[in-house]
């Protein structure tokens, strides 16, 4: 029990230090330009319309700004913002709720929008365009569809798998943003300001290191900066220098290009268990002990950003660039490449 204490605690920590460091308004928000231009441009035409932004849709990996755009639309909107996730709206009737309960020009941010059961999503597709759902009261023959009005309201919809939505409810949004990564300079600049707001002292190179290791993600700088902060706390430095945060990431186990241990323990099973793969997903999550959507979600992606691995029917495969990255030399077939149109369509193996 107290382990488990303890350990809420210290997720409690972590969020309200993220949410410290979270921008308040879009001139605060740093990369994501086109987006921001795109998203200030809606926002400001529907201020002096007086009335309610058009639903948005912000898509892309885990740890970009999503959450934030959104506190950022409801910021800039003036007006109050109601906050869930899609697995937490399981039936039609956990919508309605949240629904009948709206006031004018509230902002509904939906987390993980994706993961939303269908009969809400159906749900959905009424209150977004008419403002109204329609209730069920009873059952069978004797059961009646009462139409509930609802005020306008703004939808903000998460998801970092935009495909997975129907296209009805992709349809609905009159606006859907698709965040990039980060360039190294953006990532500095956010850490140089979360180190300000944290009263860090930090070197410029050191800011440089944290950013370079940080995988194009915002979230992870700040963590990694977090993490640099209490190893100078401990070792009593005032000052972070560059030596201190290589010293602090090597012990968390984040390499020099962002690589954590997840990501290696993957591609090193998947190159000295399998010789370079291909092999099945679920295969190589039995190896290194995790579950399949924790490779899919955390590992794969940052893994074929960086050209280290590759999908195919068949199923994963290790570059020659992974295998160089583990200062293996890579045999004749990854140095010949892995396009996928070399291998034969084998579901099982793929899944």
């Amino acid at each position: 029990m107290s382990d488990r204490i303890i350990n809420n605690g210290a997720d409690d920590a972590e969020r309200i230090a993220e949410l410290a460091l979270r921008p308040k308004t879009l001139t605060e928000f740093v990369g994501q330009f086109r987006v921001r231009d795109q998203l200030n441009l809606l926002l400001t035409a529907a201020r002096e319309r007086t009335m309610v932004a058009d639903h948005i849709l912000f898509s892309g990996p885990p740890g970009l700004g999503k959450t934030t755009l959104a506190m950022i639309v409801s910021s800039e909107m003036g007006a109050p913002i109601r906050i869930t996730s899609g697995p937490a709206i399981q039936h039609a009737g956990d919508l309605a709720s949240i629904l009948s309960s709206l006031v004018e020009g509230e902002i509904l941010f939906i987390d993980e929008i994706h993961r939303m059961s269908r009969p809400a999503e159906e749900m959905l597709y009424m209150a977004m365009e008419d403002f109204r759902v329609d209730v069920i009261v009873g059952k069978g023959a004797g059961a009646t569809s009462i139409p509930l009005e609802l005020p306008h309201f703004t939808l903000v919809g998460a998801t970092t798998r935009a495909g997975l939505l129907p296209s009805p409810l992709r349809d609905r949004f009159g606006f859907t943003a698709q965040l990039d990564f980060y360039e190294s300079d953006e990532l500095s600049q956010i850490i140089k300001r979360s180190s300000e707001l944290l009263d860090i002292e930090i070197d410029g190179q050191a800011i440089i290191e944290i950013a370079s290791r940080s995988r194009g993600t915002p979230r992870v700088a700040n963590r990694l900066l977090r993490r640099v902060r209490d190893y100078a706390q401990v070792n009593k430095e005032k000052a972070i220098q560059v030596a201190h945060a290589q010293a602090a990431l090597k012990i968390y186990e984040v390499d020099e290009i962002g690589l954590d241990r997840l990501d290696n323990s993957v591609l090193t099973a998947l190159i000295k268990n399998f010789n370079g793969g291909p092999v099945g997903v679920s295969t190589l999550a039995m190896s290194v002990g995790e579950e399949i959507e924790t490779i899919e979600s955390l590992a794969e992606p940052f893994l074929v950003r960086m050209g280290f691995i590759a999908r195919t029917p068949r199923g994963r495969v290790a570059t020659a660039a992974g295998w160089m990255h583990l200062g293996i030399k890579p045999p004749l077939s990854a140095q010949i490449g892995t396009d996928a149109t070399l291998f034969d369509q084998d579901p099982d193996i793929a899944q």
